[in-house]
């Protein structure tokens, strides 16, 4: 007899970077940063850094996925949060992960509850999204740039209303993403939220330095 897809739960480390600044005023404001597919936890801790405010704890999370990614100079390691093997055991991973890192944080007495913001590029968009309308209640405000939404973000029970104050960053010359999807993206989001704000840029799939300057903008709106 054959029985396939048994399986056995393994417990695997996550990784993360924390920056806290000197002299940091306790309980802080956060700003979680979740990085794209092919990237890692350095990168998006130096994008976080470079908007957030001064008085903000950052962390910044890593995917589990490995893999080898060419670049100019061979093959790098890469990190990516989903598999097309079983894509929907992945996403809570990621929930447990940003809810664990909060909870660490909040116990320590680091971070201010009211104050967590969320920060996704690329493939980091859809499931922060799938994360803010499972825990609505836990954000204060979502940036997602270059990135898209949950595939069922209209048919998900699971979802519920997201007060938070939304950012939504594209590209008109994406590589990824021909800018019809990001207006049907954009289109979605506004219908769903109280508090969205949507710009496009002149770049490929990227965070530009404008792109920056206007999250800091943002930043300093809230």
């Amino acid at each position: 007899m054959l029985q396939t897809d048994l399986f056995l739960k393994a417990e695997i480390k996550l990784y993360y970077d924390l920056y806290i600044p000197e002299n940091l005023e306790k309980p802080a404001p956060l700003l979680i940063a979740v990085h794209g597919y092919g990237a890692h936890k350095r990168y998006m801790m130096r994008e976080a850094r470079a908007v957030a405010p001064e008085n903000f704890a950052v962390v910044s999370i890593q995917a589990p996925h490995q893999h080898f990614r060419p670049t100019d100079n061979g093959y790098k390691i890469g990190f990516g949060w989903l598999t097309d093997y079983k894509p929907d055991e992945s996403i809570p991973l990621h929930h447990n992960f940003i809810l664990e890192i909060i909870e660490n944080l909040r116990s320590e007495n680091v971070i201010d509850m009211e104050k967590i913001y969320l920060f996704g590029f690329s493939q980091a968009c859809a499931l922060n999204f799938r994360f803010a309308f499972t825990f609505p209640s836990l954000l204060r405000g979502i940036i997602g740039v270059c990135g898209g939404i949950p595939g069922d973000l209209e048919t998900n029970e699971i979802y519920k209303h997201l007060p938070a104050d939304v950012f939504y960053l594209y590209s008109t010359d994406d590589e990824f993403y021909p800018l019809e999807k990001y207006e049907m993206f954009k289109e979605k989001l506004k219908k769903r939220l109280n508090i969205f704000t949507s710009k496009g840029y002149k770049a490929k799939h990227e965070i530009t330095e404008e792109m920056r300057e206007d999250i800091k903008v943002w930043f300093g709106g809230r």
